[in-house]
């Protein structure tokens, strides 16, 4: 069963009963101007009916109730009950056993990456910019789905969303670093030499070797660059002033 929604928004490939999922374009929403039209963050400059307006829609589509978090571009991961709803934890990713919670990430060019335990037994959903994927949120992200859903990583399905794509991040050695990557090598992997001192990442590679490294070997999706696609994606980088998309995960109730 597929969710509902707007035509253009993104869903996983995967296929797994019982599990719902999807990602928010910039498209279906009630916001204006640089914020035009799906944007799910308030606290940015957008309107604020617009965006309890666009959080509603979002909501409905999936028909469960999404759990925002305060995200602080870190490995934090919190687990997700009923109690959770109508709270902000300060966290960059979640993970949920119970029917009709969505795990919810917002992003404008950061990677959410979406997690699915077999037999709808957990989902979880991880904010994976290059601070927390190189402090390691995604596999924080996997180690609690798992011992939530008592499942192994071979056993879990990935999807990565919209992200900076690997033609538009320019980046300089402190994140190379931050990767353990080898600047002085001619050409460290995930990271494509560009100018002096400076590297375009590939960020998506980077969070598919992490998920392949923590045992995940089912892995779809993150070929949209949100940079790249103006009428489709909001992208800080590109605009500076501008929206923020939803990724989100629920058990089927």
């Amino acid at each position: 069963m597929a969710a509902a929604g707007h035509p253009d928004w993104l869903r996983p490939d995967w296929e797994v009963p019982g599990v719902g999922a999807l990602m928010t374009t910039r498209l279906g929403g009630a916001s204006q101007g640089s914020f035009a039209s799906m944007n799910i963050r308030a606290g940015l400059g957008d309107d604020a009916a617009a965006v309890v307006q666009n959080q509603a829609i979002v909501a409905a589509a999936m028909g469960a109730r999404p759990v925002w978090l305060e995200q602080v571009h870190g490995a934090g991961v919190v687990r997700l009950t009923c109690e959770s709803v109508g709270s902000v934890p300060k966290a960059d990713a979640s993970v949920c056993t119970e029917p009709g919670i969505a795990c919810t990430v917002q992003v404008a060019d950061c990677l959410p990456v979406l997690l699915a335990a077999p037999g709808a037994r957990g989902v979880g959903g991880a904010h994976a910019g290059w601070r927390g994927l190189s402090q390691g949120v995604v596999e924080a992200t996997v180690d609690l789905l798992c011992s939530a859903a008592r499942c192994d990583p071979g056993e879990v399905q990935a999807w990565l969303g919209a992200c900076i794509g690997p033609r538009q991040f320019e980046v300089g050695a402190d994140v190379l670093d931050a990767f353990g990557a080898d600047a002085s090598q001619e050409r460290p992997a995930y990271f494509a030499p560009h100018a002096a001192e400076k590297w375009m990442a590939d960020l998506a590679g980077l969070a598919r070797a992490r998920l392949h490294a923590a045992g995940v070997k089912r892995i779809s999706g993150g070929a949209w660059c949100t940079v790249e696609d103006r009428s489709r994606f909001f992208s800080f980088r590109r605009d500076g002033v501008t929206g923020r998309m939803a990724a989100a995960v629920w058990l089927r109730g």
